[in-house]
């Protein structure tokens, strides 16, 4: 049995901004399935929901700060949580990275830099908690100074680094390291210095003992220029020690065979029920209700790298197709007005909701016929694998993680069981246009439709293999 200290910045359902989130509330529990003894880390945030209020363990002195350290459970399970309490800090309105207005933390980098060297005690047994763990699991830059702090301690746990989206790096001005009192032997081209300025991730990248990213395409995008973010160098250097391991989806949450959000339930051999679910997201979205029209759905950040440039220049043209969007989601508020306009002028065939509701983002998933994922980049990517279990069919440009779980529909995928989706190269509105033409010629035979949904709902998305690839790497370190 290994001893797993898992570190993160949010975990579902306790705070979830993204994907991250769902890796830390599903992680956990399939190693701890796998009878590892896992205990998951993060800040005590003012909007923590959906658990225990934490019992007081200890209090712990860092950098002239008093901060205790409270125990909760992450929800239905035996996985404790502990909660990283200093109230200046992390009690006040907002969420981990933006405040109330969503504007980012101006003390973005000492809140991190505390709940680092919280990490650092407790992986060091200095935190009266009698309890060392074997592996420090850290995750994205909110963590990177974890790794590069244990590399000065003596006789030090191992430490992973896992990499969710390399565009998010913790960089600070330089001033920020001596204003943060980190360790001067930290500070060189090899450490946590980034062409002059602190970064947070580099610290992972330079002293973690294994870096892992959420799929293995992306594994290998991160060392290019196009994707590495200035880092593709070291990444490169590193790459012995660096592998992909795919994302799992938590296969209790999303089964349309159980889930409580939606109409009706549905499974594999019960796939004409799903119908009853594009009627209900039609009558909840004000569309026409039309049993025959596709109905295409995405749920997801409205931001450039999610494509939905390509979308809104697409739409112009799609529009003229006998077809349905629904959109959930929120970004750069010109792409919300764009899209909120092409639901003013076309209200029977676009629906727009601002913002994230998870029961709404169960009902499209589950009634729609079609989901949306032209994404520029996608390190692992959820949607796509959600979409598979529940039947809906995605479209997705070959990056990332949606290269590595959606397989093209060509006349071979289709001959031999394989196909579960349309996938696209090039960042473009016309290539995106093409697949989704291809995909409603597909649509339009209802028997090669329906074995494609079979085919995608077979697919093993469970944390089950992911976690037994974790915990094979840890056995190497």
């Amino acid at each position: 049995m290994k001893k797993i200290l898992f570190a993160t910045s949010e975990t579902h359902p306790l705070i979830k901004t993204g994907g991250l989130a769902d890796v830390a509330g599903s992680l956990p529990l399939a190693l701890g399935e796998l009878e590892q003894d896992v205990r998951i880390i993060m800040p005590n945030y003012q909007a923590i929901r959906n658990c225990e209020p934490g019992r007081y363990l200890c209090t712990v002195k860092v950098n002239n700060c008093d901060v205790n350290l409270l125990e909760t459970w992450l929800p239905g399970s035996q996985i404790p949580v502990w909660l990283v309490d200093y109230p200046p800090f992390f009690k006040v309105p907002g969420n981990p990275y933006v405040d109330d207005n969503g504007m980012p933390w101006p003390n973005i980098g000492d809140r991190f830099a505390l709940f680092c060297r919280i990490v650092a005690e407790v992986a060091m047994n200095r935190a009266y908690l009698d309890w060392q763990p074997d592996i420090v699991h850290c995750n994205d830059w909110q963590t990177g100074l974890v790794p590069a702090l244990l590399s000065l301690e003596h006789q030090h746990p191992a430490s992973v680094f896992t990499i969710h989206n390399m565009a998010y790096q913790g960089l600070f001005p330089a001033t920020a390291f001596t204003l943060l009192n980190l360790p001067g032997q930290l500070w060189h081209p090899e450490g946590l210095e980034y062409h002059g300025m602190l970064s947070f991730i580099k610290g992972g990248l330079a002293y973690a003992e294994r870096i892992t990213t959420v799929s293995p395409t992306y594994a290998q995008e991160i060392q290019t220029p196009e994707f590495g973010y200035g880092l593709e160098g070291l990444l490169a250097h590193k790459q012995s020690q660096l592998s992909g391991i795919l994302n799992g989806i938590d296969t209790e949450v999303w089964n349309p065979a159980i889930d409580p959000h939606i109409a009706q339930t549905y499974g594999m051999k019960t796939l004409n029920d799903k119908a009853a679910n594009k009627i209900a997201l039609q009558q909840q979205m004000n569309l026409p209700v039309d049993a025959e029209l596709p109905v295409f759905g995405l749920i997801g950040r409205l931001v450039e790298q999610k494509g939905i440039d390509l979308i809104l220049a697409g739409l112009p043209e799609l529009l003229e197709l006998p077809a349905q969007f629904v959109f959930l989601g929120s970004g750069d508020k010109s792409n919300e007005y764009r899209l909120m306009e092409f639901a003013r002028l076309y209200p029977e065939k676009v629906a727009v909701t601002i913002g994230y509701n998870e029961p709404l983002a169960h009902q499209i998933e589950a009634g729609a016929d079609i989901f949306l994922m032209p994404s520029r980049f996608e390190p692992c990517g959820l949607n796509q694998m959600y979409s598979q279990r529940y039947g809906t069919i995605p479209i997705v440009r070959k990056t990332g993680g949606l290269a590595d779980t959606v397989v093209d529909t060509l006349p071979e995928s289709i001959a031999n069981g394989t196909a579960t989706g349309f996938v696209f190269n090039d960042t473009s509105a016309a290539t995106l246009t093409e697949a989704i033409k291809r995909c409603l010629v597909m649509f339009r035979h209802k028997k090669d439709w329906r074995q494609l949904q079979r085919n995608a709902m077979s697919r093993d998305f469970s944390w089950q293999s992911s976690a037994q690839r974790y915990l094979a790497l840890y056995d190497e370190i």
